[in-house]
């Protein structure tokens, strides 16, 4: 999932016309341009050679954002260029601390604050953390090359060069990474490293070379064969080198408390107690639990809250799953249509198809274009069950009606791919490329439970229950990441909480606990949930009371306005207009202003949510959670 005007810009470009286009025989050039001052010219050159500097160092990275001129290479990850990201990052963090935001114009200053935050995330992972030389998890995204074989930004001939010479690169990419994780290892991380590299083997061998069938070309089809042998070999000897570690691994997983907290701080920028997010999360747990037992005793009046979840689990789709997940994303859309939901900036496509087979480890999941990657469909995947299964667990892998409903909720409307129509629709290049964790999945696990409250379902407890029970295994996430961090809690332990109070099958149970351990941050689909829902409160308060909804220029925060040309672009900035207050709301009628807080939200990229709050509420507004 990476990220044609944003919503905020467009609301502002009605209010230009409106001031200005019956005024044209006065201003036949125009709305006036507000000189651009010197701190601002050297700002936006400074956030020009960041994007630039970035780009260069996280090639991998730039490409997925659509810049298709690094596609191929791969990030020096050998000890030596890492030490040399975390020396540049550095760098460039003293060099934007050091720019006087109130030189600078209101969105700029935002731009300053986002920039700071994407640095300290990366060196939280780096510096602090310590993961390249800690966890298998943190090379996975880098070096998956589904944008090469999915993403129909070139023809395919192209696209082939491509992998072929990001395929030559992964032996010294194996061997990088076999260096950087030195033993004694935990457990988890071991294995899912001897799982997921053992997996690229057979990925290399049999998977890519379908894809690329059809280009007829024998000398391009040679140097795929050769290069994809090569790309194999390595990532079995990554996988053995693993193997080894099996006899040292240990249950050192756990982040610390002081490093827990340092990690929700340094890459969301919540600078909340953890023991107050754990309280947040299980209140949103008792409430979830407590909802889901009023709904099992109207769909299943004398069974217990298991045998309800299994009748709703047992109820699929007449249709084959993807041709399900196609008509569902019609009603979807036409839903939020009908209901003015939230804006739907443009028609970009989306399709629904069979994941690819080399692509199958999660049931469901989309691949977006990027901000530079222009008229390139995304594409949501459902994966098939394995052929190899029996046909009892082949049945029961295919979901239900309600949990393929929002599911699609989830991934396409309006969650992930509506949000990167908006981040990718967004002029300003900083919040267009960088989307957080907790503002993608806090916004698409947000949506499950605000489209059930827009009358998704028409109350139906069936279909509440699919997304209630979405909903505990997000709560159970995030307790399970303190508890397996700060509290000495063991997989076995956040096991049984997921099978208990998230209602999770023993698979899912096994595969989630462990994922708690190398990837902590998983609390974030509950906790953005929740800091978006507290946002949508007091922002709703606040438009209510007539005060405004939006940071004045002198606050330090961007106020919501023509979004500026790129500093890539370098193009004269229009003077900033304000937004539209929202429409009036009669008294105690809060819903009837989500769309307007929902476009608002949407319109500045995805930066860490509380930076966010900050912008929206027009300062430092109480509490996050």
């Amino acid at each position: 999932m990476q990220r044609t005007t944003r919503t905020a810009a467009l609301a502002a470009a009605v209010l230009l016309c409106l001031a200005g286009c019956g005024q044209q025989q006065h201003h036949p050039a125009g709305p006036m341009q507000k000189p651009v001052s010197e701190a601002s010219r050297q700002w936006r050159q400074m956030a020009d050679d960041f994007i630039r500097d970035y780009f260069d160092a996280q090639p991998f990275f730039a490409a997925q954002a659509g810049k298709h001129e690094y596609d191929g290479q791969l990030p020096d990850l050998s000890e030596h260029g890492l030490r040399r990201e975390v020396a540049r990052l550095h760098q460039a963090h003293d060099n934007i601390a050091k720019v006087d935001p109130t030189t600078l114009e209101p969105n700029e200053r935002f731009d300053r604050e986002y920039l700071l935050a994407v640095i300290d995330r990366d060196l939280f992972w780096l510096e602090k953390a310590h993961y390249p030389n800690r966890n298998p998890y943190w090379y996975l995204g880098q070096i998956d090359p589904d944008m090469y074989l999915s993403r129909d930004y070139a023809p395919l001939d192209v696209r082939m060069k491509a992998y072929i010479k990001y395929a030559r690169g992964m032996p010294k990419m194996a061997k990088d990474i076999q260096d950087n994780l030195k033993g004694p290892l935990p457990k988890t991380f071991v294995e899912l490293g001897i799982a997921d590299f053992g997996g690229f083997v057979d990925f290399y061998k049999k998977d890519v070379g379908p894809v690329f069938a059809s280009v007829s070309n024998p000398d391009l089809q040679k140097q795929l064969a050769d290069a994809n042998t090569n790309a194999a070999n390595a990532m079995a000897n990554l996988k053995d080198y693993l193997v080894s570690l099996r006899k040292s691994a240990n249950e050192g997983y756990p982040l610390g408390q002081d490093l827990f907290a340092e990690m929700v701080k340094d890459t969301e920028r919540v600078d909340v107690p953890v023991g107050d997010i754990e309280a947040a999360g299980r209140a949103d747990l008792e409430r979830n639990t407590a909802a889901l037992k009023s709904e099992c005793s109207k769909l299943l009046p004398r069974g217990t809250v298991a045998a309800c979840i299994a009748k709703v689990m047992a109820h699929r789709p007449a249709d084959p799953p993807v041709e399900a997940a196609r008509k569902q994303l019609g009603e979807l859309k036409q839903f939020i249509e009908q209901h003015d939901v939230v804006t739907i900036p443009n028609n970009d496509p989306i399709h629904v198809a069979e994941a690819p087979p080399y692509n199958r480890s999660n049931l469901a999941f989309i691949q977006v274009p990027g901000p530079f990657d222009h008229g390139v469909a995304a594409t949501y995947n459902i994966a098939p069950p394995d052929p190899k299964w029996s046909k009892a667990e082949q049945a029961a892998y295919i979901p239900a009606v309600a949990t393929l409903l929002f599911t699609s909720v989830h991934e396409v409307w309006p969650g992930h791919f509506l949000q990167f129509l908006h981040s990718n629709a967004d002029t300003d290049h900083v919040q267009a490329i960088w989307v957080g964790y907790a503002y993608a999945e806090g916004w698409a696990h947000y949506c499950e439970e605000m489209m059930w409250e827009e009358g998704l379902g028409n109350g139906d407890p069936e279909t509440h229950i699919g997304q209630l029970v979405e909903a505990l295994l997000r709560d159970v996430r995030l307790i399970s990441a303190i508890g397996l961090h700060t509290h000495g809690m063991t997989v076995a332990q956040a096991e049984k909480m997921f099978r208990e109070q998230g209602y999770q099958d023993p698979g899912n149970a096994r595969q989630q606990a462990a994922r708690g351990t190398y990837d902590p941050a998983y609390l974030n689909y509950t906790l953005g949930k929740l800091m978006i829902r507290k946002l949508r409160s007091d922002w709703i308060a606040q438009s209510k009371s007539g005060k405004p909804v939006s940071a004045p220029a002198s606050s330090g925060a961007a106020a919501p306005t023509v979004a500026p040309a790129s500093p890539v672009q370098g193009a004269t900035q229009p003077a900033p207009v304000p937004p539209p207050a929202p429409a009036a709301a009669p008294p105690g009628n809060d819903q009837a202003l989500w769309k307007s807080f929902h476009d608002e939200f949407l319109s500045h990229g995805g930066p860490p949510i509380p930076l966010l709050r900050k912008l929206m509420l027009g300062g430092d507004q109480g509490a996050v959670l």
